[in-house]
């Protein structure tokens, strides 16, 4: 399923990967037809430097809905772990954000460079569930690294990106 992210700073497009990953992919469109993601953010940019006390390193950008919007956020959904679903974090793949496993909601990230320590089994959460990768960019990754590269503080941009709009189809 294509979609088309729109921000303040250009556009990004990708694909959404129903068949491997149904249960991550129907969650996000379920927030983007109920508009969430309308007003939302890229409110937070992860590079080499800004990882001090992080022994296993990462860049992705983080996004989210219009809190205003969208309010109560749907329930949790269950990790979609990636030795399940055959998908990869790789350059571009679009994932869910989570604390603890089961507990992806609204949140989602775009790696930039390939991520191995996001997978299952991978280091970057002590638990070694990975993350939920549900779809990849197909257009835009110059504006997912003009993100990246925006002024933080710590990890926070500042100040954040607006995602004026997602929607599902092509341009």
């Amino acid at each position: 399923m294509p979609i088309v992210i729109e921000t303040t700073r250009g556009v990004i497009t990708a694909t959404v990967d129903s068949a491997q990953a149904p249960i991550s992919a129907a969650n996000f469109l379920r927030y983007v037809d109920a508009l969430a993601y309308a007003g939302g953010r890229f409110h937070r940019a992860v590079t080499m430097q800004n990882q001090p006390t992080d022994t296993v390193r990462i860049e992705v950008i983080q996004g989210g809905p219009n809190v205003a919007r969208v309010g109560a956020r749907f329930a949790a959904i269950a990790l979609e772990r990636t030795r399940d679903t055959g998908l990869r974090h790789r350059d571009g793949t679009l994932s869910m954000a989570r604390g603890g496993p089961d507990s992806a909601t609204s949140d989602f990230f775009i790696c930039i460079g390939d991520q191995p320590a996001l997978d299952f089994g991978g280091t970057r959460n002590l638990d070694g569930q990975g993350f939920a990768a549900f779809g990849v960019v197909t257009s835009g990754m110059d504006i997912v690294r003009m993100i990246q590269q925006s002024p933080v503080t710590a990890q926070a941009l500042a100040p954040p990106v607006q995602i004026v709009r997602i929607r599902r189809g092509n341009r």
